[in-house]
């Protein structure tokens, strides 16, 4: 009799696993809430997700937009281009993503990712800001980011102090992040907005600096440094491939979040099989992400997921799977673990 209870349930769990959906990706970088702290509802966007989407790194914005009646009146701006009004760091994103998350039960849980960006990265304090975070929600937070150092349009736009890739805060930040096991997911342009064409781009030589000054973080770079018109520098592709082939910089990864990226992806056959020549020479680097703010529905949100349909179709089989789900359950997984670890030992 004993053996039929274990013959049925094997049965049981086998049945269980075969019914849980094949997912077409999971999503390294995700915004649930817009530049006013406005957004979808986590329950809502549970749906949007679907059988489609897997997992999820949840994040909010870490930047709050000014409404400043003397700039435009009754117009309330809700994106940074808007207005010229600052923006100005906010932490209660921390919470309010800690607090959606915690509402999910257990099952849905385990499809998010959420991620600290509520922090000054040019403040010394910051990294006391994401420990306070992990004591204040144990068993919450995966990781740190999408947090922003120059963007485009957004860094001028910042109260107080210009973050900078040499900032010591910056170092602080890493440095805590490799201690505790954090995935952190940066946001650097590769280049200034329309330079000049003899302008160096010093960006991108400080960010490899900082990459070599923290071997033990594991980084996620978010777009490859382009975005609306911040473009792929000459010979990028030849420059990523060889800072991807030395071992120094195994610990940084790259996303192809944000649909300002796809374009320039898909531009022509021929560039959409350049960057599928490379990810198919280093598949276990690249992570899919969405970049998509507070959707609506499914369309929306996985805009750009179709977008790369021609991408795709030109990645080895191995390749594809990293690159839309292996990655992505690599390095987040390793970071549940690590961060689990180290609240343990710390937490009280």
């Amino acid at each position: 009799m004993r053996s039929l209870f274990v013959v049925a349930a094997f049965a049981l769990t086998v049945g269980a696993q075969a019914a849980q959906p094949e997912y077409d990706v999971h999503d390294s970088h995700f915004h649930l809430t817009n530049y006013v702290q406005e957004g979808t509802d986590i329950r809502d966007f549970l749906r949007i997700m679907g059988d489609r989407v897997g997992r999820v790194a949840l994040f909010g914005i870490p930047l709050q937009q000014t409404w400043s009646h003397r700039n435009t009146g009754d117009f309330a701006p809700t994106y940074y281009l808007q207005t010229d009004s600052p923006l100005y760091y906010y932490s209660f994103t921390d919470a309010y993503i800690a607090q959606a998350y915690l509402s999910l039960p257990e099952r849905d849980r385990a499809r998010f990712d959420p991620m600290i960006t509520g922090f000054n990265p040019a403040d010394m304090y910051a990294a006391d800001h994401i420990k306070r975070v992990l004591k204040t929600f144990p068993g919450v937070f995966t990781g740190i980011g999408e947090f922003t150092i120059h963007k485009e349009f957004v860094s001028s736009k910042i109260a107080g102090d210009v973050a900078s890739l040499t900032d010591p805060a910056l170092d602080r930040i890493m440095e805590f992040a490799a201690e505790a096991g954090l995935v952190v997911i940066l946001h650097n342009d590769i280049d200034m907005p329309y330079p000049r064409e003899d302008q160096e781009p010093y960006e991108l030589k400080q960010l490899s600096e900082l990459f070599q000054r923290h071997p033990r973080t594991s980084i996620i770079w978010a777009h490859c440094g382009v975005g609306r018109v911040v473009r792929p520098i000459e010979r990028q592709l030849e420059l990523l491939e060889r800072a991807l082939s030395n071992p120094a910089s195994s610990h940084v990864s790259i996303d192809i979040s944000w649909t300002e990226t796809a374009k320039y992806i898909v531009a022509t056959p021929e560039t959409t099989a350049r960057v599928a020549q490379t990810i198919n020479r280093f598949p276990d680097r690249f992570l899919f992400g969405t970049d998509e703010v507070a959707p609506k529905d499914q369309g929306s949100y996985l805009k750009i997921y179709d977008m790369y349909q021609p991408l795709f179709a030109q990645l080895t089989p191995e390749a594809s799977e990293k690159l839309r789900k292996g990655n992505y359950e690599r390095l987040f997984d390793e970071a549940r673990r690590r961060v689990r670890a180290w609240e343990k030992a710390n937490v009280k």
